[in-house]
């Protein structure tokens, strides 16, 4: 104890002992001496947040208070959050301590401090104790660093399973996925470059890359077009330091998938049109776009050599969606290619009509060949595609006048004349095929009525001094095929009917076509058989409504 101090205890007692130091500061007078670096020692060590100024001065309920604000923060800040302490947290606890510091070297200026030690080595040892919250502080920034990294890692690793989960999807269904996972690669990359989390973005890039255009590496060209589409537009919302070489990979993958895609689809109605356009208009130097001609072009020369095979019809609707295709797509190499479809489809059309007469189509052979000949007038095979339209026709309803197509070639030899006469109050057209095919149409007899069942046999074209309409026709021998249609104009309910005859050398046959009333509820009326058949030389035939 310093010679001052002696000299202010120097009246309790003559025995020389020490008494002990007051408890409190005086209230007045000077501070004893020494004072300045006590309180500098008390200051700093109630600085270091563990209030060993306090305790070396006694005040014990002083010193709980700062080890209580020590405490608090330390289980605020354990473990260490990415985050860090909040604000308020480390500004409250600063304030303790500054306080804590301040009112330290108060009561140490105003009394001496018992025990052993001495101020100047307190004030070491409060400067030495500095560290321990300062390197406290950068331990703490360490671990909140490691805090953060790990965050970050696990943000990467969530954006992996996105990727992991949307993969084995559609991509129409996965798209979202696939656009959350990038968007926590790009927040990585592009906010936090230098974490370790930011370093393996450019490999997660490349599975991501790798997983979205996964449909092109199994050369499932069609279900690649959307997701490499979709990987071409990604430099324009991530930076392409980022990405690097990948921001122009998808390129070369989507003209290919674009090509294969559409040239799959050639054939169908307008099929590959969208595709190969796409391709032509935004890869026209690419080697996927100067192979689209050559593509087309094989495509219509196979169909139309497959016009010979078993399907002529399908060749024939392949060939107009080829046409229909190379019409749309840009460019002239391609659009040229329309007229080498068009002629094959005139072939394709004849051979299809002609094909579903053998398969016994006759509804189909008659439509297909009926267009052909209002369609291609002018070509050589009109005529003949009409007979066979014609005896369709007719095997419509009776299916033995289609056993073979109709004669090429009009036979030699005699013609019998078949002279056909109309007693009925309706246009008819009568329709024949066998050794020749063809159509005859007889006016509607004026005056004239619809028979009974038991009066048509009898009265039909006999009434004397009637006119008749009438139509002759010459016909060599053989076996024919006869479709009377009523039913035309104002008796649309006139039923037709089929019937088939012999013509022999020698003969001359008389048809007469006439109709038979049927009553409305089939009261009092015969039953007839339907459909009635004609007679030979005379030929009779009837009709029914």
């Amino acid at each position: 104890m310093e010679s001052g101090d002696r000299d202010v205890l120097a009246g309790y007692g003559g025995d020389g002992a020490v008494p002990p130091p007051p408890a409190h500061a005086p209230s007045v007078g000077p501070p004893p001496p020494g004072a300045a670096l006590r309180a500098a020692a008390a200051a700093l060590l109630n600085l270091t947040g563990l209030a060993l100024g306090y305790a070396l001065m006694g005040r014990w309920g002083r010193a709980a208070v700062c080890w209580v604000a020590t405490a608090v923060l330390l289980w605020v800040a354990l473990p260490a959050d990415p985050d860090g302490v909040p604000a308020g947290v480390v500004v409250g606890y600063l304030l303790v301590l500054v306080v804590a510091a301040a009112d330290g070297a108060r009561i140490a200026r105003r009394a001496a401090v018992g025990g052993a030690w001495r101020p100047g080595l307190a004030v070491g040892l409060g400067v030495v104790l500095l560290a321990v919250p300062a390197g406290g502080a950068v331990v703490y920034g360490s671990a909140r660093d490691e805090a953060r990294e790990q965050m970050l890692l696990e943000r990467l690793e969530a954006g992996d399973e996105r990727v992991a989960a949307a993969s084995g999807r559609p991509f129409g269904e996965a798209k979202g996925e696939y656009g959350k996972a990038l968007g926590v690669y790009r927040a990585l990359g592009e906010d936090h470059p230098g974490s370790r989390a930011a370093e393996l973005v450019p490999d997660r890039l490349k599975a991501y890359y790798d997983a979205v255009s996964a449909p092109y590496a199994k050369k499932r060209h069609c279900d690649a077009v959307a997701p490499l589409t979709y990987l071409r537009t990604l430099p324009d919302s991530v930076d392409g330091k980022l990405l690097g070489e990948l921001a122009g990979w998808p390129d070369e993958p989507l003209a290919e998938s674009l090509y294969g895609c559409g040239v799959s689809r050639l054939g169908a109605a307008g099929g590959g049109g969208a595709e190969l356009g796409e391709l032509l208009r935004t890869f026209p130097e690419s080697a996927s776009a100067r192979r689209v001609a050559p593509a087309i072009d094989g495509r219509i020369k196979d169909q139309v050599a497959a016009l010979k095979g078993a399907d002529p019809c399908a060749a024939t609707t392949a060939l107009r969606g080829l046409g229909a295709t190379a019409s749309q797509l840009p460019g002239d190499s391609v659009k040229k290619l329309r007229a080498d479809a068009d002629e094959g489809v005139v072939d394709g059309v004849y051979a299809c009509g002609v094909d579903q007469f053998k398969d016994e189509k006759f509804g189909a052979a008659r439509t297909t060949l009926t267009d052909f000949t209002r369609t291609y007038k002018s070509d050589g095979r009109a005529g003949r595609a009409r007979d066979i339209a014609i005896a369709a026709e007719i095997a419509d309803d009776r299916p033995a006048a289609g056993k073979r197509l109709p004669p090429s070639k009009r036979p030699g030899g005699a013609r019998m004349e078949l002279v056909i006469s109309n007693d009925a109050p309706n246009t008819v057209e009568v329709l024949y095929t066998g050794p020749v095919t063809g159509t005859v149409t007889l006016r509607a007899c004026a005056g004239c009525e619809r028979y009974s069942a038991s009066e048509g046999p009898r009265r039909a074209c006999r009434a004397s001094g009637r006119n008749y309409p009438k139509a002759r026709l010459r016909l060599p021998s053989g076996e024919y095929h006869f479709l009377y249609k009523h039913g035309t104009g104002a008796t649309s309910r006139v039923d037709s009917y089929s019937s088939g005859s012999r013509v022999r050398p020698g003969y001359t046959y008389t048809s007469c076509t006439y109709v038979i009333e049927r009553g409305p509820f089939g009261l009092d009326l015969p039953q007839l058989p339907d459909p009635i058949q004609p007679v030979v030389s005379p030929w009779g035939a009837g009709s029914s409504r």
